[in-house]
């Protein structure tokens, strides 16, 4: 039998859900292995890129473990560790301040440690997915998959597994933040190339190893974007006579 799901927009969050209630009945015990991807791709009705996505949310908000070679696992205490900033794949906008504000703390620090630390493959990893996003701004399609890629390479070339766990972890969340930079309005005003443009920034700062570049070009992408969804973030060195006010929304950024 076939459970198809609706809402193609929200699968992965929707397979998700769907997985969660049954390791909290019971129906997948701590300890049991997860259904492999064909028979979840058979039984839900979707594609393996969306299977991986919600393995990937499960196992970053602690309710399976993924063993090389074996599949995922309920852990014995499933969900304990779990950290989410939405239930529903809505975010309204104090959570997009919320996420914004987060993304300052986390992402800058990860762009000046990359620089210090980067190794080869993180660079490789970073131009692939720059690379993805040239090619979705030349189709005018969705680039938000390889944005995120970007991030995440950069938190890997960090070299601390932490920070590098952590961005995962929200990596779900943090999307909500650059999809409207790849929407259909957003190819309207240029916002995808100019995006693209602060990423290439961030990059060059990072593969020749300058940590103050790398901070500035993390610090101003972040606040552009949130000039994007009409935030005002405070940077997380403000200049001194910096302009006040906070994130509350009232004051948008000038680009």
């Amino acid at each position: 039998m076939t459970t198809l799901l609706v809402r193609p927009a929200a699968l992965s969050e929707q397979l998700v859900n769907a997985l969660q209630r049954r390791i909290h009945d019971g129906t997948i015990r701590p300890g049991a292995r997860l259904p492999t991807e064909r028979e979840l791709c058979a039984e839900f009705g979707v594609s393996r890129v969306v299977v991986r996505e919600a393995i990937a949310r499960l196992r970053g908000d602690g309710y399976v473990e993924t063993r090389q070679g074996a599949g995922a696992f309920v852990p014995a205490q499933p969900g304990r560790l779990s950290f989410r900033l939405a239930t529903d794949g809505r975010v309204d906008d104090e959570g997009l301040r919320h996420i914004m504000e987060l993304r300052v703390a986390v992402e800058v620090a990860a762009a000046e440690l990359a620089a210090r630390r980067r190794r080869p493959a993180d660079v490789a990893a970073m131009q692939r997915a720059l690379a993805s996003m040239a090619a979705a701004i030349r189709t005018q399609s969705d680039g938000s998959r390889a944005d995120d890629q970007f991030h995440y390479a950069v938190a890997s070339a960090s070299q601390n597994p932490h920070l590098r766990r952590f961005v995962e972890f929200l990596r779900h969340q943090f999307g909500a933040t650059r999809r409207p930079t790849w929407s259909p309005e957003a190819y309207g005003t240029g916002q995808p190339l100019l995006a693209q443009r602060e990423h290439e920034r961030l990059f060059a700062a990072i593969r020749t190893g300058n940590v103050n570049a790398a901070r500035r070009a993390a610090t101003q992408h972040l606040l552009t974007s949130a000039g994007r969804l009409g935030l005002v973030v405070p940077p997380k060195h403000p200049p001194a006579k910096a302009e006040s006010g906070g994130l509350d929304g009232r004051k948008r950024l000038r680009s």
